[in-house]
């Protein structure tokens, strides 16, 4: 691997090479994906892609597919840096594989209200907790000469109005809430940060003070500003502390940019600043060759590898065990769990997620996964056949308008699986063929051939006859025919105003048609191409919905019959995604009847919650055993099998508090009023805002529960520190059951007396432990002079209020036996 290290003298030598044409292009983007190359100096193209949950790379399609890690949530839920670590290393090995230089995450916003709707695609609501889990996430990538582009800076929590929101926040809640994630992974070493679509108090952030005062001025970050994609909306954003424009080729810089230049309205010494850091961003991903030992200086060398990958089997394994080590078990009376395999003749598995896996959420951050273990498959591997595994759905949520199934559809001039795509111009002629092994297809421009039209024709075998709905998602015009004859022509339009809706969770149209087992007929969709940077088509066969009341009662007579019954509800792809916030954190359809009734008939009913955000949980004392598997990834499913069987802990404590119901939460709004959406709650977020208004959520923030027990002892550590120093304190505790077992022990600051409107308490530190049965462990952690620390407006800078202050030690929020004091001197 090449040294991450180019030194100041070089990168003037190359930029002096550089005309202006040359600076302006390499700021503007080369494509959807890619910063130009630029022989003179010896770069490469440098590859941007999507993360955090995978590396998507050049195609969002079956052609490349990619591992699916846990949701950001579920890493968080680990509450382990080295946890996270190794699930980063997955994708720095992906980015290897796939030539990619920069991966877009993670997603370091924090959790303000459960109906934001990338809230999966962040770690917490606590921003200690993010910060060291986007810091381990970073530095892991960044050791394997990747890099990571923290965003979305700053205070982009939710999605409503999303390109346009100014979110109104006071500077002393900014500087110690929603920056601070942002300045612990600057420290860590991040190569690039991404602005926001969002302005707050008045800027937008790729034009905003913030980028150069605290990002650069104060923090020191000599990397990289990636605009979110598009949200660089004027030539004179130029002068700020964007660097780089994307997509490329930029409408509003490049041509535009090189004229203001010309006109003496941009100065070219600010354009120079920007491609500094370019430069030195290439010659970290390793990018950046010695024009001067070319042969030809157009031929530039392939990237370095960055060592061996892990191997299929080691990749599964270790996505495995995160995921596992993520779930939190919130509820486990008796105890039921974990299930004992002597005790289990039969097992009904019960609900539409539990066979239609729900891995990751919907949006920018998915990715077309390797494979996926359901968790019907994942228990159906581990159990039969010494246990007959049953599965009823109960409640079919539907998600849209799901893909015909790949293997139902042939390509009629090649007869293999799939289907074929014929790009066409204005006037009809052919630009371009390929065939592609899915009905679910997305091009980015450049993968267009510059069509007017794309056609998308299959021959369709359906195995099972009867009445279907078949039917196009996708943003735009489409005409759709059956055998020669149109069925449907529409203009389709999203829900919401959102361009990444209209792609990512696309509007559909269907009509009923008449299936014959064995019959195959030929299928025609047309589609307008709109221009967007992104085009998307679905061809899409729903069956008839089936007798809900008989399919309901099924399932609860399955519940009945079997010693244990786990019933897996959830979220889907489209109720969390980019693009639009949630209205409800009620589960789709009638699950929360289905839980009841099965728990009813069942003493033994294990409800798992597939989602990566809260739901409601307003029958959660209704069951014995309630286990959060969020968005698990591609390796959900076995995972899931070994926590619930005890081959492997829950390992997971909450990141974020779940609520009982949706009316309880202190915070919620995410709709801006007026194009404002004020953040009158300050500092007040999360668990903060809970103990503010006094009020208890169903499980806070931290909890979980493992497969044995723990007794906290002691708190040891000093009673006075100095102004700006850290506080190193150790916990005593035993494990008291009989398993091997995990803790999280959380330290959390109280200061009762201030003059300083503090939080009611707010993490401070953490630490995982490990320990036998019986064993007794010391656990140090390290409160760091950060957490003492308040921001000052009418100073203009950080302050630290001598006193006392109260250190609390414990499992959760909620549960906090350990305290001490701690006097901190001017």
């Amino acid at each position: 691997m090449r040294p991450p290290h180019i030194t100041d003298e070089r990168i003037e030598e190359l930029l002096g090479r550089l005309d202006v044409e040359r600076k302006v292009r390499l700021i503007s983007g080369a494509d959807f994906w890619h910063i130009p190359a630029e022989h003179v100096i010896g770069l490469r193209s440098v590859f941007l892609s999507d993360g955090p949950s995978g590396v998507r790379g050049e195609f969002w399609d079956e052609r490349d597919p990619s591992s699916c890690l846990p949701s950001p949530t579920a890493l968080a839920a680990t509450w382990d840096e080295s946890t996270v670590a190794r699930a980063a290393g997955i994708l720095a090995a992906e980015a290897s594989r796939k030539g990619v230089h920069v991966v877009l995450g993670p997603t370091i916003n924090l959790h303000r209200s459960p109906l934001g709707g990338r809230h999966f695609e962040c770690f917490s609501e606590d921003p200690l907790l993010t910060g060291r889990m986007a810091e381990a996430y970073v530095t892991a990538l960044r050791k394997a000469g990747t890099a990571a582009a923290p965003k979305h800076y700053v205070a982009n929590d939710s999605e409503t109005e999303r390109y346009t929101v100014d979110v109104r926040v006071d500077e002393r809640t900014l500087r110690e809430v929603y920056l601070a994630p942002f300045e612990r992974v600057v420290a860590a070493g991040a190569w690039l940060v991404m602005s926001a679509y969002n302005g707050v108090n008045g800027h937008t952030m790729t034009e905003h003070p913030l980028l150069t005062d605290p990002l650069r001025a104060e923090w020191g970050f000599d990397g990289v500003v990636v605009s979110d994609w598009t949200a660089v909306r004027s030539t004179e954003s130029a002068a700020a502390g964007n660097d780089l424009a994307m997509p490329g080729p930029s409408e509003v810089w490049g041509g535009p940019l090189l004229e203001a230049i010309r006109a003496g309205r941009i100065a070219e010494s600010t354009v120079d600043e920007k491609v500094r850091r370019i430069i030195r961003l290439a010659a970290r991903v390793g990018a950046l060759d010695d024009p001067n030992q070319l042969d030809d200086p157009t031929q530039l060398d392939d990237p370095v590898p960055l060592g061996d990958p892990p191997t299929a089997s080691d990749r599964s394994r270790i996505l495995r065990e995160v995921a596992a080590d993520s779930m939190v078990l919130l509820r486990d009376e008796g105890p039921l769990l974990p299930l004992r395999r002597s005790e289990l003749g039969r097992v009904a598995v019960l609900g539409h997620n539990a066979s239609a896996a729900r891995i990751q959420g919907g949006g920018s951050s998915s990715v077309v996964p390797e494979y996926t273990v359901s968790p019907l498959e994942g228990l159906r591997a581990a159990l039969e056949p010494t246990t007959e595994v049953v599965h009823r759905e109960g409640e079919t949520v539907r998600d849209g308008l799901e893909p015909v199934p790949a293997e139902m559809l042939t390509d009629p001039e090649t007869s293999e699986r799939g289907v074929r795509v014929r790009f066409r111009g204005a006037r009809g002629e052919l630009l371009g063929t390929e065939h592609r092994g899915t009905a679910q297809l997305m091009w980015t421009g450049s993968e267009l051939h510059g069509a007017d039209t794309v056609e998308v024709i299959a021959r369709v075998h359906p195995a099972v006859g009867g009445e279907y709905e078949l039917g196009v998602a996708g943003m735009g015009q489409h005409t759709l025919s059956v055998d020669g004859s149109v069925v449907l022509e529409r203009t389709l339009e999203p829900e919401v105003d959102d361009p990444a809706a209209g792609v990512l969770a696309p509007p559909y149209a269907t009509v009923p048609v008449e299936l014959e087992p064995e019959r195959p007929f030929d299928v025609l969709a047309t589609h307008r191409v709109s221009g967007a940077p992104l085009s998307a088509v679905t061809l899409g066969l729903l069956p008839e919905r089936p007798d809900e009341e008989r399919e309901f009662s099924e399932a609860v007579s399955a519940a009945s019959e079997a010693d244990a019954a786990v019933v897996v509800v959830g979220t889907t792809a489209r109720t969390e995604s980019e693009g639009f916030d949630r209205d409800t954190l009620a589960l789709p359809g009638r699950q929360r009847e289905l839980v009841r009734a099965v728990a009813r008939v069942n003493p033994r009913t294990v409800v798992v919650v597939n989602s990566g955000a809260p739901v409601e949980l307003e029958w959660h004392e209704e069951v014995p055993a309630v286990l959060l598997s969020w968005f698990p990834g591609q390796e959900g499913g076995n995972a899931l099998a070994d926590v619930l069987l005890g081959e492997s802990e829950p390992g997971g404590r909450l990141p974020t508090s779940w609520p009982l119901r949706q009316d309880d939460v202190p915070v919620l709004e995410t709709r801006p009023d007026h194009g404002k959406l004020a953040y009158t709650e300050g500092p007040h977020l999360g668990y903060r805002a809970w103990q503010r208004a006094g009020r208890q959520p169903a499980y806070s923030f931290g909890h979980g529960l493992g497969y044995t027990e723990w007794e906290y002892s002691a708190l040891l550590g000093p009673d006075r520190i100095g102004t700006g120093e850290d506080a190193l304190f150790r916990v005593r505790l035993r494990n008291t059951g009989d398993r091997h077992g995990k803790e999280v022990v959380q330290l959390y600051l109280r200061r009762t007396e201030s003059a300083v409107d503090r939080p009611a308490l707010w993490l401070a530190g953490f630490a995982t432990i490990e320990a036998a049965p019986g064993e007794e462990a010391s656990v140090p952690v390290r409160l760091e002079a950060t957490a003492f620390r308040h921001w000052d407006p009418a100073a203009g800078g950080w302050s630290f209020e001598p006193g006392t202050f109260t250190v609390l030690a414990g499992r959760s929020v909620a549960e906090l036996p350990l305290r001490a004091e701690l006097t901190l001197d001017a």
